[in-house]
Order: C-alpha cells, then structure tokens, then sequence
C-alpha cells in the first residue's frame, strides 16, 4: 500500500448475528486490508441513531411499512462516523491522504451515472448500497471505504482538526439527523419571518430542524412530549413550545401562535400519532414536510380535496445528498447550528439503545470510539 500508519490485525466491533438480538462486543473481529479503490479509516466517534436501534431489532420501516430485514448478518451498524485515514489503496483519491479527517454516513456506495445521481439526488440511487443493511458501519474501530476519482460517497472534512473534540463529536450526527433535517427545511421553502413548527422538535432530528430553520431567519414552534424538554427546546431559539401531554388541541394552539397556521411543517417522530391532523395545523399555501418514517401502513388523515383547495404542498423527505450534507456540515462549523450531544463509552451502544427506546434522550447520542 502506498501509506499506512500503524495498524492491529483485529478490533473491537459491535456485532448483531440475527435481529432482534442483543449487541456482542467481539474483540477479535479483523481489521479490513483496503483493496486498490479503498481506503481504510480509523473511528474517532459515532452517531448512534433510531434506525441503528430499528434495523438491529428488525423493526425497520420499508416503502410498503413492512420491516426491512433483508440485511448484511452479522449487522455492524452506525452511520455518522467520524475518523481520520489510516491506510490508502493503491488508486485511492489524489485528494486523500494519510490522517485526512473522514466522515462515514449512510451511503457506502452509489452509481454516479443514473438520473438521480446527475441530478443531485444520490440518496435515491436505485443501486445504492448502505452502512445500514449491505456494509459494516461506524460501530467498528476501523471501517472500509471506497475511493475511487470521482466516485467517493463518503464526506471529506479536510482541514478539521483532530484536537478539537467539541467539532469532532458533534460531526458525525450531523451526517444523517443533521442533513435529514437540514434538507427538509430546504424543501419546505420556509423564508425569512415565517413560522415553522417541528413536530418531534427535542430529538435527535427534531432539534436540527429547529436549528436550520433559525439559521434562515425563520420562527419556530417545537412540540414534542413532556414539561421537560421545554427548557431545552426553546434553549435551541424556538420562540414557542407546545406539550402534547398536556395540549388538548395542539392545531388550535398552532393556529393562535402564528395567526393563521405555521408556514411549514416538519414532522421528525416516527411515532404513528404524529401524523394525525397535521392539516389543521397548516397555513393555506403551507407546506408539509415528513422525515419520520412510522412502522406499517400509516396514512394522511387529509382529504384530497382539501390539499387541492388550500394549495397544501406535501413531501417526503430521505436524507440529503453528499454536496447538502457538506452544506449541513458547513453550517454547524460556522456555529450557527451547534448539535447537543450526550457522549458516551463505544461499549455503551446497550445503554444507548435503551435511552433512545425510552423516549428521554434530548439531542443525540455519541459514542468514543
């Protein structure tokens, strides 16, 4: 290989054998040797988000709802790594050398020569492969990449230091919440002096699209679940808070906040409840924006005629493609979205599954590698 640091034939892994399973901690699990198109990285941190959690226990929402289980077994999941070049293959990138500081996020691999990929759409590449369910991910100490010119898929952070850990920790979620989030605010066509409403506001997702919405000059609504996540909700800028537990009509409320209706709407729980009258919460001309994926056959309670008549513009959302990523990326280095993170010990992944199913867990979770 044309570089490599020092490199241990094994590491220490997370390992799922079937879904539903527990996590194993296997520290004999080989270190990957990088091929020609390859580069091998070393995990300083990683994001642990809800479709880890999901995909781990075979619960994992498909386009039809059912659960996606047709995954890579043993599953090593995690897909917002961040971590530096540890060993080059030989045609690897000009660009990347040793000690470039990397970022690991859902996409492994795309075609680069479909419509969706020409068009900036990557994350819809119909030959797509991902650290999700077809490669080992970022719950490894050392993870496989491809780098072939041209046609890298993971995210190049250049000149970030290594040093500064409050940067580094804070990168990897914003790989997949943070431009998941920051895509939907894009779509929403929210402008400057316009309320935006995030349902599902104090999570892992929830709290970048309040970001993101602020750093375009936008006001915002957060609603989440519980007296508790006020403070930290509106500690992120939202001008309002709204409980669903103790809320009776959360569209009325809406309504009064904004005169009218929110001029956008972005719903980031997958919870099936969040997607309920989300109509009436709506300005005319308004739009809606769905990022959370609910479990089975969940549907719009909205009349069609009542999207036509009040001009409702309605969207999914699957995370961005790498050059938003890197916008998203940009935004949080310049401070103007500052992601909350709990970090905790690589051997934690348990724990963290455990706060996240709870329903507690304010921001996002990291792990030290």
């Amino acid at each position: 290989m044309p570089g490599t640091t020092s490199i241990p034939e094994t590491q220490t892994v997370a390992l799922v054998h079937k879904q539903g399973d527990p996590v194993e901690f296997d520290d004999t699990y080989p270190v990957p040797v990088p091929k020609d198109n390859e580069i091998l990285v070393k995990v300083l941190y990683t994001g642990v988000c809800q479709s880890d959690l999901h995909t781990k226990a075979g619960t994992a929402p498909s386009a039809t709802g059912a659960p996606i289980t047709n995954i890579k077994l043993p599953h090593v999941g995690g897909h917002e790594g961040v971590g530096r070049v540890v060993a080059l293959g030989h045609q690897a990138s000009s660009n990347i050398t040793l000690n470039t500081l990397i970022g690991i996020r859902f996409l492994s691999t795309t075609c680069h020569a479909c419509e969706y990929c020409v068009a900036g759409l990557d994350q819809y590449c119909q030959s797509a492969t991902n650290h999700l369910h077809h490669e080992d991910g970022s719950f490894q100490q050392y993870c496989l990449l491809r780098s072939g010119k041209g046609t890298e898929d993971f995210v190049v952070l250049g000149d970030a230091d290594e040093a500064d850990t409050d940067l580094l920790k804070v990168l990897g979620p914003t790989l997949c919440a943070g431009v998941t989030a920051y895509k939907a605010v894009k779509n929403s066509g929210i402008q400057k002096g316009e309320w935006l409403t995030v349902v599902g506001a104090g999570g892992g997702l929830g709290h970048f699209a309040v970001q993101y919405a602020l750093a375009r000059s936008a006001y915002v609504i957060g609603i989440d679940a519980g007296s508790h996540k006020h403070d930290f909700i509106t500690s992120l800028g939202a001008s309002h808070y709204i409980d669903i537990t103790q809320t009776p009509d959360i569209a009325s409320e809406v309504q009064r906040l904004t005169n009218g209706g929110t001029h956008a709407l972005i719903v980031t729980s997958g919870h099936p409840s969040a997607f309920t009258k989300l109509g009436d919460m709506i300005r005319t001309g308004g739009s809606l924006c769905m990022v959370g994926i609910p479990p089975g056959e969940v549907k719009l309670d909205m009349p069609v005629s009542e999207i036509i008549i009040r001009g409702l513009r309605i969207q999914g959302n699957l995370v961005g493609s790498l050059a938003e990523t890197m916008e998203a990326v940009e935004l949080v280095r310049q401070g103007k979205v500052k992601p909350r993170v709990q970090v905790l010990p690589f051997r934690e992944l348990e724990r963290a599954y455990e706060l996240l199913e709870s329903g507690k867990v304010m921001g996002r979770i990291v792990l030290k590698m």
